[in-house]
């Protein structure tokens, strides 16, 4: 009884530490808010607004039907330029795609003949460049065959293909972005949170006044994990209620207590993480480097951003023995599939032996260690 009094007070006390730290709250806040909307709404989801110019050398009725082809929201009105603009506008950075239809172009169609039409793109913008370069072609493909064939219809297929989309009909990105922020900033926060509740212990002194109390290394360190995964789980179901649900207007299929059970797990094994890469560094630089050193691998392998089928084979046993990878695993179950325990209980499972395993070895590290930080 008196080692739970001593687990309160030292989490009560954390807690305080931390309203007293306008840093924190404020990563807090926005790691739980403006982060998760932007990363749900940022990138778009298609061609939007890209600017391309056309140097005409043909003007043709067909050259005339490609030009106009192009239209917002996609793209932006095309700039007619002439062919010395062409270069000197893409080394300037004016136009991410610059179409060049040569004198002739009708005529040589026409004669079922094969002109070449140039598409310079910029592929120093990524997103756009991949997107664009597909899309322009079958845009002025389309506009080739029409006029060819002097008609505008669709195809008629000899099979029709119907296409329905499981647990995302319409297909929005911001429904998959924000979910997955959601779940990378559980496992960011409650290693950051844990780690520099205890870098601070030993910057601001205190240390040495837990020292003379009487209490152990081992309720030092789980009141650290109690109080600051509170905070943490706290702020996941406020952030799951008003910014997902209330803002992106994202429907959640599954059970929500069944998702939050998960991240007391997913706590329990990042927390301990924390604590033991506290133990490492001796500032909090060095618990900087070290957090980047860890999680930035974690949150690319763990398929929250890439399927981890889609990677090698090597990598997905490794990353076996990550929480987040689990962590993600049923995150995505339970809130996109609606998926029970019964579905899930293997990843439970792997969280817990994980985060059993972590936290054996934060707590001897700790133990080792703590005389040290005085």
């Amino acid at each position: 009884m008196r080692k739970l009094k001593n687990i309160l007070r030292l989490g009560r006390k954390e807690l305080w530490s931390l309203a007293r730290d306008p840093v924190m709250l404020v990563l807090i806040t926005y790691v739980f808010t403006l982060s998760i909307y932007s990363a749900a709404t940022a990138l778009p989801e298609t061609m939007h607004n890209a600017t391309i110019a056309i140097v005409d050398d043909d003007r043709s009725a067909l050259s005339g039907r490609i030009v106009s082809a192009f239209y917002p929201p996609e793209f932006v009105r095309p700039q007619l330029i002439d062919q010395a603009q062409m270069d000197a506008g893409m080394d300037r950075g004016d136009y991410t795609f610059t179409l060049h239809i040569p004198s002739s172009f009708q005529r040589d169609v026409l004669a079922g003949r094969t002109p070449e039409v140039q598409l310079n793109i910029d592929a120093t913008r990524m997103s756009q460049a991949f997107t664009g370069n597909g899309y322009i072609q079958q845009v002025v493909m389309a506009e080739v065959n029409e006029f060819v064939q002097r008609y505008r219809a669709t195809p008629k297929l000899p099979v029709e293909l119907e296409i329905r989309s499981r647990f995302n009909p319409t297909l929005e990105k911001s429904w998959f972005g924000g979910v997955a922020e959601i779940i990378t900033s559980v496992a960011m926060l409650s290693i950051i949170l844990t780690g520099a509740a205890l870098i601070r212990e030993r910057e601001h002194g205190t240390i040495e006044h837990l020292l003379v109390m009487p209490v152990t290394p081992g309720e030092i360190m789980i009141s650290k994990i109690w109080s600051m995964g509170l905070v943490v789980l706290i702020a996941t179901y406020a952030s799951l209620n008003i910014v997902v649900r209330g803002m992106l207007q994202v429907p959640i299929e599954g059970s929500v207590p069944l998702f939050l059970c998960g991240v007391v797990l997913c706590l329990f094994a990042m927390t301990s993480m924390g604590i033991y890469m506290a133990t490492v560094a001796r500032s909090m630089p060095q618990f900087g480097l070290l957090f980047m050193l860890t999680m930035i691998p974690m949150n690319l392998l763990s398929g929250g951003r890439t399927p981890r089928e889609s990677m090698p084979q090597l990598v997905q046993d490794l990353m076996q023995l990550a929480p987040t990878t689990h962590f993600v695993e049923l995150g995505q179950a339970i809130l996109f599939r609606g998926a029970g325990l019964e579905t899930v209980w293997k990843p439970f499972l792997a969280l817990l032996v994980i985060g059993s395993v972590l936290f054996v070895l934060a707590l001897r590290r700790f133990r080792n260690t703590i005389s040290q930080m005085a």
